[in-house]
């Protein structure tokens, strides 16, 4: 698994509800390079849902979840 610290972007989507954090995601992802990791910030139940989801259906890959200071971190790497 890899840290939320070593992540090449982090995209902070705290206070951001659904569906917010994943919309936060997608303008981002095209910011890092094909391979690297994205840690996404975010306290909204529903992004544990969400970002999983949304990998699948944009063909990223969902890395898995971490925590930064008690709040969830989901990691994309992007594939394409």
């Amino acid at each position: 698994m890899i840290d939320p610290v070593h992540a090449d972007l982090v995209v902070d989507s705290r206070g951001r509800r659904c569906p917010l954090p994943v919309v936060d995601l997608a303008k981002r992802i095209a910011e890092v390079e094909v391979g690297a990791v994205i840690g996404v910030i975010a306290d909204d139940p529903a992004a544990r849902y969400d970002v999983p989801a949304w990998c699948g259906m944009r063909g990223h890959e969902y890395v898995g979840k971490s925590t930064q200071d008690g709040t969830p971190v989901y990691l994309v790497r992007r594939t394409s």
